[in-house]
This record gives structure tokens, C-alpha cells and sequence, in this order.
């Protein structure tokens, strides 16, 4: 008999700081008969409400699992510290918003991880949702626990917690693995695991055991079943499959993200080396823009919000936005509805993007020149120059923004104090190149190396040298009076330590979350002594989770195949060592990287010009398109993006470049030529000794 503690907890409500945390009832939640359905799953996301409720994903899955007549999907986050306290002293368990049911009482638990800091809230939602923190411990009784999203591509310092991991994309994956629990007999958990195993995507940490090396570093990775020696990630082909939630859950409380969203593409092909959702999440696929503004239309219709947002990595690199954000505006500006991009790259702006965004409300923006030099933007595959961030600023500028956030990092490789001291100025001569009109203010975070990336191999910035680089900064941009931003120096050693961790620091997880350890990812709620004690009690340095790793180390990963082969990752590091360039595979030429087949997975693009390599969409929308944004000229499009002219430009030129040249006069020694190399006498030189060493 399943029992809700809903009204112990209605009691708990007047004693805690936000009660509409916890209520359930919003707009758009689905409350089922759990006794009348085979399978009860709680989406669990290790993060206070605000933040949880915000996540696109999480409602995706919401919305997929509970389209399916047989399944049931709540959800459950984490409790802040003051109802965690009151659970604990009134021996309640943590239960799901909408039917106030305990964690153990589901048949699955999916955790969604989206960012290192959040994993000991994952131990204390199960310590309070009464399921044992260890796989190993949980018997056929107990919810199958399962996690998935970026964290998952290397969830090594979770694995003894988890029963499987879901890599890649999980609108297919989460329904193949609804119908192999409702398919297990109940009795030997084993053969569940097996059947998870089976199934495209899935990661069973159990069956795989790490052997380390005396000095720490991994000696192999031993596969225990034989058909499951590595895990490939799942990759949903067309995005068209699962349209966006039309009925989405709408909080009662302010949220972190508070609007509408329509995800308008997954993936990305522009290379940028540090960044992990670029890599693991190709190759790039792009949602139909005609539907793109009929979703959006009904969402805005359905949760009456003031503001869509098209999210993507990149937004402004999406081949219809154009097209999508002149219908929307025309559409929503006479109800005063905003349209904003989150995610836009400043060489994809256009002041065609601009003029529309800002005909209800300037959103605001935020730039992300990552680097303050050319040179350390060329290793990190950041392609736009300067000139185009200044003309982007003087653009603002001149459209009546008057703020404007520039993103930056320190600690990138080889990064010099040279780079370090180019953020100031570069903020000062985007603030110069605007007239004073715009307020720039500079955030500064820490590279920390991901998984599964060019630079997973690379080192990280101690505590100490990270504060020495924060200090400069704040005192150069102090003088140029431009605000300075920075992310908390330990909070970024410690996400280090458990972005590329191994299973020793599930101990030190553990450890800590006993120790009190909550809400990491909060500098006012993070405990580094109790860290550092948990580290030293089970004799691990954090030097050694931060450190260069040499390219022929065994690492906590191998095993978990991104779609990315080891030799594309060395080449694009090469690369950046040389400071070149990798070309965009949506455009020009395929780089080899691994992400497609050719065959069922590949880039799906619906620009006219179609996608190289990929599954070339654009004559389906190319009326509608011109429809919205006339053509300006026979050779370019008015809808098209900069960026994407940009590229067809330079792919025109380098065709050119190959194209033969014509003959001028016929040359008597060309036959003989021809002639001594078919007989193999070609002469090795001319016998002068002279000219030019490039002919």
C-alpha cells in the first residue's frame, strides 16, 4: 500500500523559507492513479527548486514518460537546508511533488547531472528518500537508480551510487529502459542490470572494475560481461521525433530561467576545445523552423509567459533564425512578448537578430570572447577577430543597449600573463569602441579541463594561482572602472577534482556528504575544510585529480565512447598547440572527428545550401523562408545568417583557389615531362639551385 505524506508536509510548509518550492500543483503538473499504472518514476534533479524547475530537459522527459499510459513521472529535487533539517527531525522521508510519495517507493529514480557540485545532494536525496547510497547494497525491492546529461560522460566518482548511466541523448534511451524494467521479473536485480546493459546507450558501472597503478593513475578497465567492453552514447538522429513539451510546467515561485523555451538545435560543430557540450553532443542537429514557430506559438499560448527563449549551444548559428525570429516578432510584439537567444557566438550576430530582438524589450546580452588575446583565441578555436567583438559593441550601442556582459576565462592553456592582462584591455577597448554608451562588465570563471574534449589532457590552475590571476585582474579593471565578476576559486578546484575523477573519490563523496557537505555549487553553503578533510581521510591529493595528464595515460573515461575517436581529439590538440584552426563540418569539409555514420547519424541542417555531409533539409523551408525575409540579391539569401555567408564565402574561394588553371601557351618540355614521369626518369631538381622554395 502506497502511503503520501502529503499532509505531514503541509505542516511543514508555514516553518520553511519558500513553501511554493514544494507544493506540486503548478500549472501543468500531472498527477496520475499511481495505482493504475505498471511503473512509477521519479525525475530527480540535486538541486533547489529554482534551479530544477528551470532545466528544458528535465521537462522533456517529463513530458515523454508521462505521454505513456503505463508510466507515471514526478519529480522530486533537492530539499534546502531548512526542510532537509525539519525531515530529519521529524523522521519524514523526501517525497515527490505531485503525489508526496517517498523516493523508495518508485521503481526507477533518473538523476539528472548537469554539474559536478550538485553530487552530494544526490547522496542526500537518497539518504532521505530512504534507498542505500550503494548499488551493491540495494535489493530487488529497492528503485533502480539511474543518471544521466553532460556529468554522466564521466560519472566514475558516482558510479558505486548508481545502478546505470544513460549517455547521450535520453528521449529514445528512457523509453527502452521503462520496457526492460516493466519486462524484469522482479526477482534478481542482476538480470535486470544485464538487460539495461543490452540496450544501446547504457552504462553499468558494475560491470566494469578499474585497476589503479601504485602511483594512482589506472592501470586498465576490466569489462565483467562480454558484450559490454565499451558504452557508446545514444544520439537522437531527427530532433522532430519528440516535439517540445506544449504544456510544460509553469513554477509558482521565480525560477532562475522564468520563460518559455523552445530547444531550436543540439549540437555544435565550431570546435571551441573547451567546451565538453560541443563535442559530446554532435553532430549538429536543427529543429524545422516551421515548426520551430508553430511549438512556440501554442507554448506561449498554453503558459501565457512574457518571454521565449531559442536555446541552443549557439543560437545565432541556427540556419533559420532569421526567419524563425522575424515571424515570432511579428507575432508577439503586439503582446509585448519578448524573444531572446541565450547562446549566441559574436560572429553569428547580425543586426538583422538585433533589430528583432529589441523591438519589445532589449533582453539583455552576453558575449563570450573567452580569451583576451587573438593568439590564445586561436588555440581555444574561438574564430572571430577583434574588429567583429568591437563592431557587435558599437552595434548595441547604436540599437539603445546599455549594458553588456563580456564572458571570460584564465587558466586556458598556454595562457600567459600577457593573455590574462588582455582581458582588461579588451573590455576597455569594447567599452572605448561603444563611446561610453554601453556598461561592460567582465566575468571571469576558471578553465576547468572536461572529459572527452582536446583538452582533457591539460592541467588546471591551483587555488593559489587562480587568486594571483583574480587579482590582477580586479585591480586593472578597477582602474579602467569596468566591473569585474569572478566564480569562487575553490569552487572551481573543486568541481576540478570530479570532472575528471576516478571511483576512489566516491569514498571522499560519501565522506563528505556525512560530514555535512551540501549544495556545493553555493559559495556561502561550501565547506572546503570538510573537503579537505574527506580527502586526507582516504589519502587522496587533489593535485593529482588537477594535474597534466600524459596523453598515453589510461583515463577514468576510455571506456565511454563519445562518438569521438581518441585520434581526432589528439589532432585538434595539435592543432591548438599550433594555434590552427579546425574547419566547421556543418559547411566545409567533414573533419573526421567520429560524431557520424553517414548512413542514420549526421548533421541535419535546413539552410538552402545544405549541410555537408549531413541530411540537407533546405528546399522544404526555402519559400516559407524568403516569404518572411524577402531576397535581397540573386546571391544571398536575406535570411541567411553572417556566419553562415561568411563560411560559403571562403569555401567559394578555396574551390577557386583549386580550380585548374587555364593553359596559356603549349610548353614544347611538358611532353617530355609527362613522358620521364610515366617511365619513372623524372629529374629530382631543375639543376639550377635556384628560385622559389614554394613551387
Amino acid at each position: 500500500m502506497l502511503r503520501s505524506y502529503r499532509e505531514a508536509y503541509e505542516r511543514l510548509l508555514p516553518l520553511v523559507e519558500k513553501p511554493g518550492r514544494y507544493l506540486g500543483n503548478e500549472r501543468g503538473a500531472r498527477r496520475k492513479d499511481l495505482g493504475e499504472v505498471r511503473l512509477r518514476f521519479a525525475l530527480a534533479f540535486p538541486e533547489v527548486y529554482e534551479i530544477a524547475q528551470s532545466h528544458l530537459g528535465l521537462q522533456i522527459l517529463y513530458d515523454i514518460l508521462n505521454r505513456r499510459p503505463d508510466v507515471a513521472a514526478e519529480r522530486v529535487y533537492a530539499p534546502w537546508p531548512d526542510l532537509e533539517a525539519l525531515l530529519r527531525a521529524r523522521s519524514l522521508p523526501l517525497v515527490s511533488l505531485e503525489s508526496h510519495l517517498p523516493l523508495v517507493d518508485f521503481h526507477v529514480v533518473g538523476f539528472s547531472l548537469q554539474y559536478e557540485l550538485t553530487y552530494t545532494n544526490l547522496l542526500t536525496m537518497l539518504e532521505l528518500g530512504g534507498i542505500p547510497f550503494r548499488a551493491a547494497a540495494r535489493g530487488p525491492g529497492h528503485p533502480l537508480v539511474i543518471a544521466g546529461g553532460p556529468c554522466a560522460f564521466n560519472p566514475e566518482p558516482l558510479a558505486p551510487f548508481l545502478d546505470a548511466v544513460v549517455l547521450g541523448d535520453g528521449e529514445e534511451a528512457v523509453g527502452d529502459l521503462c520496457d526492460a524494467v516493466l519486462a524484469w521479473d522482479g526477482r534478481e536485480r542482476h538480470d535486470l542490470l544485464r538487460a539495461l546493459a543490452a540496450l544501446p546507450g547504457i552504462y553499468v558501472p558494475a560491470f566494469f572494475t578499474p585497476r589503479q597503478q601504485p602511483d594512482g593513475t589506472i592501470a586498465a578497465i576490466d569489462p565483467l560481461e562480454p558484450s559490454h567492453v565499451t558504452v557508446r552514447k545514444r544520439v537522437l538522429v531527427d530532433l522532430d521525433r519528440f516535439a517540445p513539451p506544449e504544456n510544460p510546467v509553469v513554477p509558482h515561485v521565480s525560477v532562475v530561467h522564468d520563460r518559455a523555451s523552445v530547444e531550436v538545435m543540439r549540437g555544435c560543430v565550431k570546435g571551441c576545445r573547451f567546451c565538453q557540450a560541443g563535442y559530446v553532443y554532435r553532430p549538429l542537429r536543427e529543429r524545422n523552423p516551421e515548426r520551430v514557430v508553430a511549438q512556440a506559438t501554442e507554448l506561449m499560448r498554453r503558459t501565457g509567459y512574457e518571454e521565449l527563449s531559442l536555446l541552443s549551444l549557439s543560437t545565432g548559428d541556427y540556419s533559420g533564425v532569421n526567419p524563425v525570429l522575424k515571424t515570432l516578432m511579428d507575432r508577439f510584439a503586439p503582446e509585448h512578448v519578448a524573444v531572446s537567444l541565450p547562446s549566441t557566438r559574436v560572429d553569428a550576430l547580425s543586426p538583422k537578430i538585433l533589430e528583432e530582438i529589441r523591438r519589445v524589450r532589449k533582453t539583455g546580452f552576453t558575449l563570450a570572447p573567452e580569451a583576451g588575446t587573438q593568439r590564445l583565441r586561436d588555440v581555444i578555436q574561438k574564430e572571430y577577430r577583434e574588429e567583429e567583438l568591437l563592431d557587435a559593441a558599437r552595434l548595441f550601442a547604436d540599437l539603445g543597449w546599455r549594458s553588456l556582459k563580456l564572458y571570460f576565462m584564465i587558466g586556458l592553456p598556454s595562457e600567459t600573463e600577457a593573455d590574462v592582462r588582455g582581458i582588461a584591455e579588451l573590455s576597455r577597448r569594447v567599452r572605448e569602441a561603444a563611446s561610453g554608451r554601453l556598461r561592460v562588465t567582465a566575468s571571469v570563471s576558471t578553465f576547468v579541463p572536461k572529459p572527452h574534449t582536446p583538452f582533457q589532457w591539460a592541467g588546471q590552475l591551483t587555488v593559489e594561482e587562480t587568486r594571483v590571476r583574480q587579482g590582477l585582474l580586479r585591480r586593472q579593471l578597477g582602474r579602467y572602472k569596468i566591473e569585474f565578476r569572478w566564480h569562487d576559486a575553490e569552487l572551481s578546484f573543486l568541481e576540478g577534482i570530479f570532472s575528471r575523477g576516478d571511483r576512489r573519490l566516491a569514498d571522499v563523496l560519501e565522506t563528505a556528504q556525512r560530514g555535512g557537505a551540501r549544495f556545493d555549487g553555493w559559495s556561502d553553503h561550501c565547506r572546503m575544510d570538510v573537503w579537505r578533510d574527506a580527502l586526507a581521510a582516504h589519502g587522496l591529493d587533489a593535485a593529482f585529480y588537477l594535474r597534466r595528464r600524459p596523453l598515453a595515460e589510461q583515463l577514468p573515461w576510455d571506456h565511454l565512447d563519445a562518438g569521438l575517436s581518441r585520434r581526432f581529439l589528439l589532432q585538434d590538440l595539435a592543432r591548438a598547440v599550433e594555434g590552427v584552426l579546425t574547419p566547421d563540418c556543418s559547411i566545409e569539409r567533414c573533419t573526421y572527428c567520429g560524431a557520424c555514420d553517414f548512413e542514420a547519424v549526421r548533421n541535419v541542417d535546413h539552410h538552402l545550401e545544405g549541410a555537408k555531409g549531413g541530411d540537407h533539409r533546405g528546399q522544404g523551408i526555402s519559400r516559407w523562408a524568403e516569404l518572411a525575409i524577402p531576397r535581397e540579391e540573386e546571391e544571398r539569401p536575406a535570411w541567411e545568417t553572417r556566419a553562415w555567408h561568411e563560411i560559403r564565402a571562403r569555401v567559394a574561394a578555396r574551390a577557386a583557389a583549386r580550380a585548374p588553371r587555364p593553359r596559356v601557351d603549349a610548353d614544347p618540355s611538358a611532353a617530355l615531362l609527362a613522358a620521364h614521369l610515366a617511365d619513372g626518369t623524372a629529374p629530382l631538381d631543375s639543376g639550377s639551385g635556384e628560385g622559389n622554395a614554394e613551387e
